[in-house]
């Protein structure tokens, strides 16, 4: 540990916005983050400098060319290194007194319980399209009475959703359970932006792969979601004002300079949403006819 470092001088500039007695609070909190790549290493190092210090981290894969434009520890430098370990040596350069427990081949059924033991608050930052992961997390979440936080980047924006414990549940939500893979992302995707505020300025639709899961992203977007993120895990920890929670949802779009705070009752089952669904399902239809 470096002698130069000081943790209160550290993080004295928070003071203000938070009280000495809620940074002294945050201090003490465990986070677990599912995913570094994203928005997962952006999550970890924004709540690294709130001044939070305790984190499991879980991600399998290891730094690629195709993450650059939007990944924090993406470089040349961090080519082809395991993801947790370059975001773990980033988030001790910033607070050499953290505790990290690492989880590099993601996580499981048989390292789940571990992964959330005795945290405060999982962050979600899981590939969109990994979806029998966040599915057994959130429920674990629910069940053990942790609370739930995901961020997606849509476009140059973030939709937010919180589940909170003894609020609707993801699964209630969502409904993905018994849907095909196919069926999940339509559900995943609407779900997370009911007011899909993104969508009026994809100016190459091409680009959007489902089937292959691959799409297009901005780093403004993750940057986003960090801070959104940051800014509910404080509020969350610290029991400062009111949160959001399922079925309210909110979406920011710096594009369109937009925010929109969406209320879903009864989540996907509810008649907008399924409409939203059925509609986006047959254009993907109409497109995969039209590329035959």
């Amino acid at each position: 540990m470096s002698n130069e470092f000081n943790y209160n001088l550290a993080f004295s500039r928070n003071i203000g916005w938070i009280t000495e007695n809620e940074q002294s609070c945050l201090r003490q909190k465990k986070i677990a983050i599912a995913g570094l790549g994203g928005v997962g290493g952006s999550h970890l190092l924004t709540l690294v400098r709130l001044g939070i210090i305790s984190f499991n981290i879980a991600d399998y894969d290891k730094f690629e060319l195709a993450n650059f434009n939007r990944q924090a520890g993406a470089s040349i430098s961090n080519l082809n290194k395991p993801k947790t370990d370059t975001l773990e040596a980033m988030a001790l350069d910033i607070n050499p007194e953290l505790q990290i427990k690492k989880f590099e081949h993601g996580i499981n059924e048989q390292n789940l319980e571990e992964f959330l033991k005795d945290v405060d608050i999982y962050v979600d930052a899981l590939d969109f399209f990994a979806f029998d992961a966040r599915e057994r997390v959130f429920a674990y979440c629910a069940e053990n009475n942790i609370p739930a936080i995901t961020a997606a980047p849509l476009g140059m924006s973030t939709s937010l959703l919180n589940f909170i414990p003894g609020k609707m549940t993801f699964e209630e939500y969502f409904q993905l359970h018994d849907k095909s893979p196919v069926e999940k992302i339509f559900y995943f995707l609407l779900g997370l932006s009911p007011a899909m505020l993104q969508r009026g300025y994809l100016v190459d639709p091409s680009a959007v792969d489902l089937i292959n899961h691959k799409g297009p992203s901005t780093p403004m977007a993750c940057d986003l979601c960090a801070g959104v993120v940051g800014t509910q895990v404080l509020k969350i920890l610290l029991n400062r004002g009111p949160i959001l929670s399922a079925p309210w949802g909110l979406q920011f779009d710096a594009y369109r300079n937009k925010l929109v705070k969406t209320w879903r009752p009864g989540g996907n089952k509810n008649p907008i949403q399924r409409l939203g669904i059925a509609l986006a399902k047959k254009q993907f239809l109409n497109q995969q006819i039209r590329k035959k």
